[in-house]
C-alpha cells in the first residue's frame, strides 16, 4: 500500500497552544505518521516558528495571516488551500465550518476533502451579527461542498441530519493519559495534590468562566479554584471576571504540556461549564485523568459524560455551588465519580482509535481522487 499524502488545514497549527482543533491536529498528525502517512499540517505564523519545518515526523507549512477576530481563520485557510492545491495531496482534512467556502479550491485540483465541523458555531456568544450570519451560510456550504462531513458528537450529527438532511461521520476526540508527579507547576501556584478544583477552557462567554468565578464566591472552605485559559480579542470580557475575583481563584493563564498534565493529575475535581460545541477535548482529558467531573447539563456534555459526573446548570449558580459542596462533604462520592469517569474515557475516547477512524476515512477519500 502506497503512503498517502494528506494535508490538515484550518487550525492555528502545532505544537498545540490553543484549543480543540490544535489538539486534534497534533494528536492525529503524529499518529498518522506512525501509521505510514505523509502528513502536512498548515500552521499560522504567530503560533508556529517559521523555521520549524517538522514536528515529530509531521511536515509543517507555516503561512501568514491577518491576526484579527474575524479574518484570522479565513485568510489563513485561503492561503493554505491555495498552497495545498498546488501540491496535489491524496486527501485533506479541513476543520471549522467557516472554512467550507475554500473547499472547492482543493477539490477542483483533484484533492478529496473531509470537513470537520465543531458544534454550532453561530450559537457562540462571542460572534456578533456578521459573524453569526457568516457561520449560518457556512453551515449550508458545509453540507454541499466537501466529499465527507465529519462531526465530533452524535448530537451534532443529528443537528445536520435533521436541519439539512445531510449525514456525517462521527469521530470524537481522544485522550492519552500521561500522569505527572506533583512538581513545579503545583509548587509555583501554591497547590497541594487533591486540594484544588480545576477549570480549563477558552475564556469566552459560552464557556461560562464568568459564571463559574461568580458562583465560587458562595462555596465554603479554603480550597483554591484554578481557572486555566485565555482568549484572543476578549480582554474586556476577561477583565470582567478576573479583576476583583474571589481571592481563592487562581488564573495561571493558558497552560500546556507537562504543566497542564500536572494540574489534571492532581485536581480534586474538574468543572466543565460549556454550552456550545460537540465533544470538548478538555472534558475528555479530565475524564481520562480520573477527575471527578462537575459538568453543565448541555446535551453534548451529557453525551460525553453520561452517568460519570455530577451535573449543574450554568445559568444557576446555586446548582454549581451545591455540586462542589457535595464533593467537599462526600469524599466517597467524589472518588466513585472519578473511577466512573476514568473507565468511561478508557472505553470510549482513545486517540489510537480516533487515528484509525481517520485512517479509514483518508483511505476512502484517496480512492475518490483516483476515479
Amino acid at each position: 500500500m502506497r503512503h498517502l499524502r494528506v494535508a490538515l488545514i484550518g487550525s492555528r497549527g502545532i505544537p498545540a497552544r490553543y484549543g480543540g482543533y490544535e489538539t486534534l491536529m497534533e494528536e492525529l498528525s503524529t499518529r498518522l505518521v506512525q501509521l505510514g502517512f505523509d502528513v502536512t499540517v498548515y500552521c499560522r505564523s504567530y503560533n508556529t516558528p517559521r523555521d520549524l519545518g517538522c514536528f515529530q515526523g509531521v511536515r509543517l507549512r507555516v503561512l501568514p495571516t491577518l491576526p484579527s477576530k474575524h479574518l484570522d481563520t479565513p485568510v489563513h485557510t485561503l492561503l493554505s488551500c491555495l498552497d495545498a492545491s498546488r501540491r496535489r495531496f491524496d486527501a485533506a482534512l479541513v476543520v471549522n465550518s467557516i472554512n467550507a467556502l475554500f473547499v472547492p479550491l482543493l477539490r477542483m485540483t483533484g484533492t478529496p476533502v473531509a470537513l470537520h465541523v465543531d458544534g454550532i458555531e453561530r450559537h457562540r456568544a462571542k460572534w456578533g451579527l456578521i459573524g453569526r450570519a457568516a457561520y449560518a451560510v457556512s453551515e449550508r456550504l458545509a453540507v454541499a461542498l466537501p466529499n465527507v462531513l465529519i462531526t465530533d458528537a452524535a448530537v451534532i450529527r443529528k443537528y445536520y441530519l435533521e436541519r439539512y438532511g445531510c449525514d456525517s461521520t462521527v469521530i470524537t476526540y481522544g485522550v492519552d493519559p500521561q500522569p505527572e508527579p506533583a512538581g513545579e507547576t503545583l509548587k509555583n501556584l501554591g497547590l497541594s495534590p487533591g486540594r484544588y478544583f480545576l477549570y480549563v477552557s477558552r475564556f469566552e462567554p459560552e464557556n461560562n468562566p464568568h459564571r463559574v468565578a461568580e458562583a465560587y464566591r458562595q462555596v465554603g472552605g479554603d480550597l483554591p479554584l484554578v481557572m486555566v485559559g485565555g482568549a484572543p480579542y476578549a480582554d474586556r470580557f476577561i477583565r470582567s471576571f478576573t479583576e476583583e475575583a474571589d481571592p481563592r481563584i487562581l488564573f495561571p493563564g493558558p497552560t500546556y504540556g507537562r504543566g497542564y498534565r500536572e494540574l489534571l493529575s492532581h485536581a480534586l475535581a474538574y468543572i466543565h461549564a460549556t454550552e456550545v460545541g460537540g465533544t470538548h477535548p478538555a472534558l475528555v482529558e479530565a475524564m481520562g485523568y480520573g477527575n471527578c467531573i462537575v459538568v453543565n447539563e448541555a446535551p453534548e456534555n451529557r453525551e460525553v459524560v453520561d452517568e460519570a459526573g455530577i451535573y449543574f446548570s450554568a445559568s444557576s449558580a446555586e446548582t454549581l455551588v451545591a455540586a462542589l459542596e457535595k464533593i467537599l462533604n462526600n469524599p466517597e462520592a467524589c472518588e466513585s465519580f472519578s473511577r466512573l469517569a476514568r473507565a468511561r474515557a478508557i472505553q470510549l475516547f482513545d486517540w489510537e482509535r480516533v487515528a484509525h477512524q481517520y485512517e479509514a476515512s483518508f483511505q476512502e477519500l484517496s480512492e475518490l481522487g483516483l476515479r
